[in-house]
Parts: structure tokens; sequence; C-alpha cells
């Protein structure tokens, strides 16, 4: 069966995502999620390493099927929510380690700053939630790095004596902090400029940093741009708004149906269907239309 694997393998594209594995009696065995779904999918064909606990499922695996996501965030996500629905019998836990959070951007004076939060709650005037993203500790490094970028909480205006020297060394004022915040606010939208802008100044810093020598500095930085990369990356199986909805995709006679429930991607069905559905709305129609004819490719490979 694992050279079947890497033949199914071979179907799928180089791109994040998210892929499961169903028996020959059509349930789920495994659920997984990757950096790239080819690569991953097909290494299941190899000795497996340290993954020797799946070595038994591998010969019960005649079908796969995946989705394609728009970044590894997306992909994480995903994973967690179908996890968390619905545990397949060779997955150990219901969802995956990083810990939600969000980013909660205040443009107050008093209390200027971005920080984090592990629930959106309901934000006061002047106050701003972003998220939710996967990860405490890249969330924190996101905040670091739009620091370094836009320093809004050297702006405020309840500053020590020594806060307020390291702004005024730093240029910053508090006559500054409404156009320091909606940078910040413009980075944390995924503004594709404001995000270029941003990884630029970091790039900047990093690069004079290890031409001084100062690697711990400089490594440092680069932590912070993989963290804002997380951040800022496309993402939307997982929202704030708690929307429900039923998204369909349709190509060359697959229907891929994803169920969303208070704004999260909870169920992932697909199945053949002489006729396509309503089109998705606009948002969703991308993500639905590739993933749809992700699902006829995989089962023209596996016919």
């Amino acid at each position: 069966m694992r050279p079947d694997i890497r033949r199914l393998a071979a179907g799928l594209p180089q791109a994040p995502g998210v892929y499961r594995f169903r028996d020959a009696r059509g349930r789920v065995l495994y659920v997984g999620r990757a950096t790239e779904l080819r690569a991953r999918v097909a290494s299941y064909g190899g000795d497996l390493g340290d993954r020797r606990h799946l070595r038994r499922m591998v010969p019960q695996v005649t079908r796969i099927e995946a989705v394609a996501c728009d970044s590894v965030h997306e992909a994480a996500w995903l994973e967690r929510n179908l996890l968390e629905e619905s545990l397949p019998r060779w997955n150990r836990t219901a969802g995956g380690e990083e810990v939600p959070a969000y980013l909660r951007l205040d443009a107050r004076p008093a209390t200027a700053g971005l920080r984090l939060a592990h629930e959106a709650g309901q934000p006061a005037a002047g106050v701003l939630i972003f998220g939710p993203y996967l990860g405490g500790t890249r969330a924190r490094l996101a905040i670091s790095a739009l620091h370094r970028v836009h320093p809004l909480a050297a702006a405020g205006s309840g500053l020590t004596g020594a806060e307020r020297e390291l702004a005024a060394r730093r240029g910053v004022r508090a006559a500054d902090r409404e156009r320091l915040a909606e940078a910040v606010a413009a980075v944390l939208r995924r503004d594709p400029v404001a995000v270029a802008t941003a990884r630029r100044e970091l790039e900047g810093v990093r690069d004079r940093a290890a031409a001084a020598l100062a690697f711990e500095l400089a490594g440092r930085v680069q932590e912070e741009l993989r963290a804002l990369a997380w951040v800022t990356a496309a993402q939307q199986v997982t929202t704030q708004e708690p929307v429900d909805l039923t998204v369909q995709g349709w190509a060359d006679g697959w229907l891929v149906s994803f169920v969303v429930r208070s704004g999260r991607v909870r169920s992932w069905q697909q199945r053949r269907c002489a006729r396509p559905p309503q089109e998705p709305p606009p948002a969703w129609a991308g993500f639905a239309r590739r993933n749809a004819e992700l699902a006829a490719a995989l089962a023209r490979i596996a016919a």
C-alpha cells in the first residue's frame, strides 16, 4: 500500500493544507496538516521516522483527501477545528499544541500599545481586537516586531521618566499616537503595502545587526519576521465573526462542502455530484473551487 500512497501524493499541490486518510469502508483514519502537502503525504510511503505508531495504519489507507490552504497558519487552524469536532482513531489529540491568542490594539493615550489577549471580549472605545491566531509565542514575537517598526507604546501618556527618555531617543512623540496606531492596524488588517513596509524595516534591522556581529539580535529579529509572517498570512477558516454557513465548490462531478459554525470551519465532506451548487460567497469562491478541483484530481488518480 505504501507505493500507492506515493502515487496518490503526486496529485497533491506543493502548498500548505490538511489531508486525511480513509480505509476501504470509508472511515477516516487520520487527519494531519502539512506545510507542503505533496511531500508530507508522500512521506507515509517511507519508514515514518518519529511517526512509527502510524505504521499499522498505513496498510489500511485506500483513499487520500486533502484541502489546499492559503497559508500554513490556515492549515493549522483547519486541522485544529476538524480534530476538535471529531477525533479519528489514529490521531492522538483533539486539536493542535498551539494556544489561541488575540492581539489587542489600544489607541487610548494612557494605555497605548499592542498586547496579547487570550479572549476577544468586548473591546472598549479606542481598542481593536485582531485574530484569533494560533501560538502565544508567535503572537508575542509579532508584538515585538511591530513595536520595533511602529512603537505605539512609546507615544502614550502614561510613560515613566525612563520610558519618556527612550521615546525621545527614538523620535516618538505623543502627537504620533494616532498615526502609529493606524500603522499597526494596517499591518494586522493584512494591507499588502503596510506588511511589506514592516518586513523591509525589520530586515534592515536584522541585516545591520548581523553586519555589526550582533548575531543574537539578528536571530531575534529573524524570529520576529517569521512571527509577523504567521499573523499576517491569509487565513479565513477561523474568524472572530460568529457566522454560520455552508460553503460548496464543484468541479468535474465532485462536490466539496465546508460547514462553518460560529466562524470556524467545523467539517469538510466531498462526494460525487452531477450538478454544481449555487455559487459560494465571493470571499470563499477561490477556496471552494480550488478544493473541488483538487478532489476531482485525486479521484482521477485513485480510479
